[in-house]
């Protein structure tokens, strides 16, 4: 059935077009998350280990709210690694060190790419195509990735 929510065709495919990328972005940045989880190394093992995990679980969340809603939008979520890495702004891998805080100096890189990504959309979702409920969702999204930020940057000293 055809999805009346209120915006044009042309609306939806724009900011579907979008929250697609921001898909994929989540979608990478979580995969690297599990891997610092997985393969952390040295003196603060343990709790790196329980950090990241709590950050990937965020993630996971953050995932599946982003493709319930392009799927609220009308459109569908795009679902594999393939077309992840095509529509991604992220690096897959880059090098760094396995401890803590060389994941963390990646993963950091990551969630500010992010943030940075949803400030330049809010305002044309908004007033540009009218989808105030994707422009309201993403700046949901950006204080949670700036706590998952300020938590990664508490781990560094100034």
């Amino acid at each position: 059935m055809k999805t009346n929510i209120g915006l044009t065709k042309q609306s939806t495919e724009a900011v579907a077009e979008q929250l697609a990328k921001l898909l994929a972005d989540e979608t990478v940045l979580y995969i690297k998350t599990r891997n610092a989880h997985w393969n952390v190394t040295g003196d603060n093992f343990h709790a790196n280990h329980i950090f990241f995990e709590e950050q990937y679980k965020q993630l996971d969340e953050l995932i599946d709210s982003v493709a319930e809603r392009l799927r609220k939008i009308g459109h569908f979520a795009p679902a594999t690694m393939k077309i992840y890495l095509e529509l991604t702004h992220l690096t897959e891998y880059s090098e760094r060190t396995n401890d803590g805080l060389g994941f963390m100096k990646d993963l950091l890189k990551d969630h500010e790419s992010i943030i940075d990504f949803l400030r330049g959309n809010v305002t044309p979702f908004a007033e540009k195509y009218k989808d105030y409920g994707s422009s309201d969702f993403i700046t949901s999204l950006i204080e949670t990735h700036e706590e998952m930020a300020w938590m990664i940057r508490s781990y560094f000293r100034n």
